[in-house]
């Protein structure tokens, strides 16, 4: 049977095989923190009110905070905002067992500040498809290495191409285990991937967020790339979330 773990248990492992991007470059990437100001994992602003993450991301809505425009955790720049959440929103049909539609919103008690420091990141249509072997980058804070060591502060990042389904699937890799609405990246000979703690982070291509780190088995092992959720699969269900949260707010 084949092991799965979520990208935020177990050691916090991190980024692997990547590196440090300009600091400050890739601004629509948030850490979400413990009270205790300790990351747990990624997540991507698609509006000023609302964040994008996994769903295996959630412990609870008085259990976290929000950090935008931030680069070395650290350090305190002046560039960084915190943000409580005001409801998470994960997708009604997530399973924790096979990880399905692991993906979740999160509105804000307030709204980001869009600055040189802060900006939302854009999402694919609603089904649009990503080709296999499209170099995409993954970003995240947290160990360089999947054995460990001291975990660096600043974000990492790393491009990784797109690996078919039909792949994916083989029995030589996830066996059957990947659904409709995942996706996977990441080399044949491995050495590069996503791991635990950049959960929820985004996965972009053609500069639109097609993934959110979700699972994988071990990290940056050959043959075993890492398993995203398809944002391109959700996009209606994000669009109508939102809206409806909106509408609320308009009534009452």
């Amino acid at each position: 049977m084949l092991f799965k773990t979520s990208r935020s248990k177990g050691k916090d492992e991190r980024i692997v095989g990547g590196y440090a991007p300009v600091p400050h470059s890739i601004k629509y990437i948030v850490s979400i923190q413990t009270l205790e100001r300790k990351h747990f994992c990624g997540g991507f602003l698609i509006n000023k009110h609302w964040v994008v993450t996994a769903a295996h991301c959630n412990i609870g809505v008085k259990n976290m905070m929000i950090v935008g425009g931030d680069y070395s955790l650290s350090i305190y720049e002046g560039t960084e905002q915190e943000i409580l959440p005001h409801i998470l929103v994960p997708h009604p049909s997530y399973n924790k067992i096979t990880n399905n539609c692991d993906i979740m919103l999160i509105k804000l008690r307030a709204p980001f500040y869009l600055n040189s420091y802060v900006s939302i990141a854009l999402l694919p249509r609603q089904g649009a498809p990503i080709a296999e072997g499209r170099l995409c980058r993954v970003s995240g804070w947290g160990y360089t290495n999947p054995s460990g060591g001291q975990i660096p502060s600043t974000l990492r990042t790393v491009m990784l191409p797109i690996v078919s389904t039909e792949k994916c699937n083989s029995s030589e890799s996830f066996s059957g285990n990947i659904t409709e609405n995942m996706l996977c990246a990441g080399y044949s000979l491995g050495g590069k991937d996503a791991c635990q703690g950049d959960s929820g982070g985004p996965l972009v291509c053609d500069g639109r967020v097609y993934g959110v780190v979700s699972w994988g088995k071990g990290c940056a092992d050959a043959q075993f790339p890492g398993v995203y959720t398809a944002v391109s699969k959700f996009r209606r269900w994000i669009d109508n979330t939102i809206f409806s949260y909106y509408s609320r707010c308009n009534k009452n």
